[in-house]
């Protein structure tokens, strides 16, 4: 029995587009994950608090406050974008976790060893008690895991809908 194509319950909700998804997934990503970290130095697991990305521009004390922190989040979240662009653009047909955590370790060395210098909140590596080094590890992957696992999924995702769409076509 075929249902009426005209009633509502028979429309298919069209899926967001793929890159709406990557941007998405890397705002959520990158506020989510940088207010753990703030939740991660509130309770002492680390040293670093997302507002050192805001040392190296802006001037005054609020960056140190709420609003600071608020702002600094919500950057970070806007960086996180290009990053799940990055990881979609390179990594995007890789299934594994694994992934996620060489990313995410990728990443990791990447702040702390090459930009480091541009973040006077961040002490050298060496410097870094090893709860800090720790706690940032562990955070940096789970971040990775959440942006490559969530992109990779959503590909494919879309790769399996293309294979559909292309057998129910009659040829």
């Amino acid at each position: 029995m075929k249902g009426n194509p005209k009633l509502e319950q028979n429309n298919k909700e069209e899926p967001m587009s793929i890159m709406t998804m990557v941007v998405l997934t890397g705002l959520v990503g990158g506020i989510l994950w940088s207010s753990i970290g703030y939740l991660l130095y509130v309770f002492h697991f680390t040293e670093i608090r997302p507002n050192v990305i805001l040392e190296p521009w802006a001037l005054g004390e609020w960056k140190k406050q709420w609003l600071g922190t608020v702002i600094s989040i919500i950057f970070i979240g806007i960086i996180s974008i290009g990053v799940a662009l990055i990881y979609y653009a390179i990594l995007k047909k890789v299934t594994s976790i694994l992934g996620g955590i060489g990313y995410g370790v990728v990443l990791f060395l990447l702040v702390f060893f090459v930009l480091n210098p541009i973040f006077p909140g961040i002490e050298q590596f060496g410097e870094l008690n090893r709860t800090t080094i720790i706690t940032s590890v562990c955070l940096f992957i789970l971040y990775g895991i959440f942006i490559g696992y969530s992109i990779s999924y959503e590909y494919e995702e879309l790769q399996m809908r293309k294979r559909q769409e292309a057998e129910e076509v009659p040829s």
